[in-house]
């Protein structure tokens, strides 16, 4: 069945349209000049912004117009993903959708790629809201943001007094029935060294190691569930390979985005003939190793190992080894839990990109924190890592969380609509991941905000799925906080 054919057909519809259109971060031109073309279609003002993010104003329903403006907020770009085998360009190709029947209900999942419900469905159900013609609001606004997915670019750039609402509802969260009121901050780590070439030693081969099956997924939400990080898993298996094969390294590279646990990397390293079958057993003994170590979590780990041909040079001295060291004690995954919400991690790292390309070795991590000075004592132990391997370090991109307000009148409304429609409370959450609110209080301190969506699991990798009833299920949520919302 298409996508088009589910419940509620208006966001399904909507949302439908975005997946023809390609959206990675770096690429919204498009997806935003649909969007101002959809809201003039429907009569609206619609316009973008100095940095590309679109806004849409519709005006309140008659005998609404006492009611506090409400934002819908949702981001235009996805993270683009996919399977090795996959033949696909994020830049020019739609997302290819297909429905899958497991035990417990139907889920939604692209073919072979990430399907972009983070944020599409967002974005579709804002579109929904402005074309409906039988919902009861008070002054409505649409904001589109763009490339959240890298450095949260378009929150970042939003002006103050832009925007005329009181209440801005953030459709960015991937779990129905629980309603988000604070976010993890977020700080990018650059690492760079630099390296000489050295002639291949005689007697020498070259090896190449590929790790693949990894579930990867979201640096946020997923980073405490234990997913392995091809990165690491690949300075394990090369540095009993440099220390007892006396190798040298040839090349690293190993993930392609920040907020993404890395799933593949590869590696050359060249070795002397007679230990090329040493590296092999070094490669068997490791994989059998992470798989059982990560069984439960990533059973598809794999390693592998086979000889190339044509390699003339490796990177000289001792730079290769500094770099596997300072990557297998680079602080990864959960650092802290918070002592403030039982589960909700504090602080962590993802050990995101490695790359060497003429003569530069960069490492990339993505630290998120609740607090900023445990986030900021966290960067001082990745940087430690590296200064101590001979790397220059500096960070960029940092940002706040945002602080739960229990007190918020948007949250009260909308915990009575969803006992009202569904008979229990929903559960009210802070998230480890960056959400752009924590970004829209600098510029907009008075906003009353809040962050809900539908279910969806393994954002950020080509598992990423939506469930299909939870969708309805928040859909009629977000209408009646809406028709709900408070008088001015």
């Amino acid at each position: 069945m298409p996508i088009r054919k589910l419940e509620p057909k208006s966001v399904w519809n909507n949302f439908y349209a975005l997946t023809q259109i390609p959206r990675p971060s770096g690429h919204t031109a498009k997806v935003a000049r649909f969007l101002v073309k959809f809201g003039k279609d429907l009569g609206l003002e619609s316009f973008q912004d100095e940095c590309g993010n679109v806004i849409i104003r519709k005006p309140a329903t008659k005998g609404m117009e006492n009611r506090k403006g409400i934002i819908l907020q949702a981001h235009m770009d996805m993270v683009p993903q996919k399977n090795n085998d996959k033949v696909h360009d994020f830049v020019k190709d739609p997302i290819q959708t297909r429905i899958v029947k497991e035990k417990d209900g139907d889920w939604v999942y692209a073919c072979g790629t990430t399907l972009g419900a983070d944020d599409g469905l967002g974005v579709a159900a804002a579109m929904s809201v402005l074309e409906s013609k039988t919902i009861k609001h008070g002054p409505i606004e649409a904001l589109f943001t763009v490339d959240e997915e890298t450095r949260m670019v378009g929150a970042k750039a939003l002006k103050p007094g832009v925007l005329k609402g009181d209440i801005l509802l953030n459709l960015d969260s991937e779990t129905e029935g629980e309603l988000y009121v604070g976010c993890a901050g977020g700080l990018d780590a650059n690492v760079t060294f630099k390296y000489k070439e050295a002639p291949m030693p005689k007697g020498y081969k070259a090896v190449k190691l590929v790790v693949t099956g990894l579930r990867g997924g979201h640096s946020g939400m997923e980073i405490n569930e234990g997913r392995g990080n091809a990165n690491k898993v690949m300075a394990r298996v090369l540095l009993p390979i440099i220390r007892k094969c006396k190798g040298c390294l040839v090349s690293f590279n190993g993930g392609n985005m920040r907020n993404a646990i890395p799933r593949e990397a590869e590696a050359v390293v060249a070795v002397p003939a007679d230990k090329v079958a040493e590296v092999s057993a070094i490669v068997s003994s490791c994989e059998a190793t992470l798989k059982k170590e990560l069984a439960r979590i990533d059973p598809e780990v794999a390693i592998t190992a086979g000889e190339v041909k044509g390699v003339k040079s490796v990177i000289a001295g001792r730079t290769g080894l500094k770099l596997i060291q300072a990557l297998y004690s680079c602080p990864n995954a959960v650092d802290r839990m918070s002592l403030e919400m039982e589960g909700l991690v504090d602080t962590s790292n993802n050990l995101a990109i490695v790359k060497t390309e003429k003569g530069v070795i960069s490492v990339n991590t993505l630290l998120r924190g609740s607090t900023d000075t445990l986030k900021l004592d966290l960067a001082e132990a990745v940087r430690s890592a590296f200064e101590l391997a001979g790397a220059k370090v500096f960070f960029d991109g940092g940002y706040s969380g945002w602080s739960p307000n229990m007190d918020s009148p948007i949250l009260k409304t909308m915990k009575a609509q969803y006992k009202k429609l569904y008979g229990k409370e929903p559960a009210v959450m802070a998230i480890h991941a960056g959400l752009e609110c924590g970004i829209f209080g600098g510029a907009y301190p008075s906003w009353d905000m809040i962050s809900c969506g539908p279910t969806l699991k393994s954002p950020h990798s080509p598992a990423e799925r939506c469930f299909i009833p939870s969708v309805e299920k928040w859909w009629k949520f977000i209408v009646a906080a809406i028709e709900d919302a408070p008088k001015k």
